[in-house]
């Protein structure tokens, strides 16, 4: 039926605008109707495959931007996680700074008591290297002392008084 049909438009203009005349009239109405008609032709014949090709490249654009909305979510979902490691990493940091601090803090308190305790240490050392030196000197100037008087020859002392004077020192 669309074959008859097809052969009748086509056809019929001719048959209807043939003319013998000499005459140098235009032909325009016979051009429209046979523009028209081709119009029709192509769009019988291309009609359906220009409604499948708009169809499929409207889905194919409609599949484009799905993906492209797609993408925006999953770039909006790791910037937003993005951010949180970056407030968090903040976070970390902070605490690692303020451990730090107090862990100077802490150390420069025991460098401090250590270096008290090492100070006071010293002290007591020279006090008791001091009292000592003293006690030898003591003794030496007190051996030399005897020495002296004890080599001379103007004191006569006995032994007896000798250990009777140095029993009495040692009590």
């Amino acid at each position: 039926m669309k074959k008859i049909l097809l052969t009748l438009l086509v056809v019929a203009p001719g048959v209807l605008f043939a003319n013998e005349h000499q005459d140098m009239q235009t032909d325009i109405l016979e051009r429209t109707v046979d523009f028209f008609i081709f119009v029709a032709i192509i769009y019988y014949l291309l009609a359906d495959k220009l409604k499948i090709f708009f169809q499929d490249r409207t889905k194919s654009i409609q599949a484009d931007l799905e993906k492209a909305q797609e993408l925006i979510k999953e770039s909006d979902k790791k910037l937003a996680t993005a951010k949180q490691e970056v407030e968090n990493a903040k976070k970390i940091a902070d605490e690692m700074v303020s451990s730090a601090h107090n862990d100077t803090q802490k150390i420069k308190a025991k460098i401090e008591e250590a270096v008290e305790q090492e100070i006071s240490f010293i002290f007591k050392n020279f006090d008791a290297k001091a009292e000592l030196e003293i006690k030898r000197m003591k003794k030496e100037v007190v051996k030399d002392v005897l020495n002296q008087l004890l080599s001379d020859d103007n004191i006569a002392l006995s032994q007896e008084d000798l250990a009777n004077i140095i029993l009495k020192k040692v009590a």
